[in-house]
C-alpha cells in the first residue's frame, strides 16, 4: 500500500482547527484529518483503517500545551519557527514520539511554526496533561529528536552526482530510523527495506520526485506500507532531498 499527495493536492483539503481558543490549519495528505485540536470521547468510530498524516500551520505566539497521542508519530519541522519542550524547532528537524510519550508544549515564535504529524495508525485526538493522565497508559516512553538538516538548494542539487544517504535517527532494533536520501537530477536509488518496520513515509524536502508518472514537489508526502518492499526513489530533473520516516514495528 502506498498513499499520499503532492502538496498542490494537500493544500485543496486546507482546514481550520480551534486549538485552545487559537486558529490553526491543517491539511491532509493520509487518512482521516483531525477537525478538533483535543480528543473527544468516541472519536475511535472515525477510525478509517489507514495511516494518518497533516501538515500543521500553528500561528505566531501559540502554545501547544504538552499532550499524547495514542500511536507513534513522526513530526518534521519544515517552516517557520519555535521550540518543542527546551529545543529549537528548526526546519527541517525531525521528531519521534512513541504512542503514549507525553511531549510539548510546540511554543510557535514570531513567523508561526509549520510542521508535519505523521503516524503509521489512525489516533483519535491529543489528549492533554495534566487533565488526561488517566488515559495515559503505563510503560516505557520513548522520544527522539534530529539535529537540523541542511538546506538544500537547486546549485548543490545539480552537483550531486551519486545518490547520498545520510542518518537522522539512529536505526533501532524494531526498525526505528530516519534518514536523508540526496539525488541528482533524474537520478535513482533504492531506499530502505520498509519489510521490517511498521512502514515508512517519505517526504520531499527539496526539489521534485518522479513517481507514477507526476512529479511530486516540496512538501509532497508519500506513506509506504511494510510490505510493499524497498521503494525505487526517481528524482525529477531538478534533484530531489527526500526524508524517510520508518516507523518501528507494531
Amino acid at each position: 500500500m502506498i498513499l499520499g499527495l503532492s502538496a498542490r493536492a494537500a493544500a485543496d483539503r486546507r482546514h481550520p482547527i480551534d486549538v485552545h481558543g487559537q486558529t490553526y490549519y491543517l491539511s491532509g495528505y493520509v487518512g482521516y484529518t483531525p477537525v478538533r485540536g483535543t480528543y473527544v470521547e468516541g472519536n475511535e468510530k472515525n477510525d478509517d483503517g489507514k495511516p494518518q498524516g497533516f501538515l500543521v500551520e500553528q500561528p505566531p505566539g501559540s502554545v501547544t500545551p504538552p499532550h499524547f497521542h495514542e500511536v507513534d508519530q513522526f513530526q518534521v519541522f519544515v517552516g517557520g519557527d519555535g521550540r518543542i519542550g527546551k529545543h529549537d524547532a528548526a526546519p527541517i528537524s525531525v521528531h519521534f514520539a512513541a504512542g503514549h510519550t507525553p511531549y510539548g508544549p510546540i511554543a510557535a515564535g514570531d513567523k508561526g511554526v509549520t510542521y508535519f504529524s505523521l503516524r503509521a495508525g489512525f489516533d483519535p485526538g491529543a489528549k492533554y496533561m495534566p487533565a488526561q493522565r488517566a488515559k495515559l497508559r503505563p510503560g516505557p516512553r520513548r522520544s527522539r529528536l534530529s539535529k537540523p538538516i541542511l538546506q538544500d538548494d537547486g546549485d548543490r542539487l545539480a552537483r550531486v552526482t551519486e545518490p547520498t544517504r545520510d542518518v537522522l535517527i539512529e536505526p533501532e532494533s524494531d526498525g526505528l530510523a530516519a534518514y536523508v536520501v540526496r539525488l541528482g537530477p533524474e537520478c535513482r536509488t533504492d531506499l530502505p527495506d520498509p519489510s521490517e518496520s511498521g512502514g515508512q513515509y517519505l517526504l520531499v524536502s527539496t526539489g521534485t520526485l518522479s513517481y507514477v508518472g507526476d512529479l511530486f514537489e516540496r512538501l509532497s508526502c508519500l506513506f509506504v506500507s511494510a510490505d510493499e518492499g524497498a521503494m525505487n526513489a526517481v528524482a525529477g530533473p531538478d534533484g530531489l532531498v527526500l526524508l524517510v520516516l520508518q516507523f518501528p514495528k507494531p
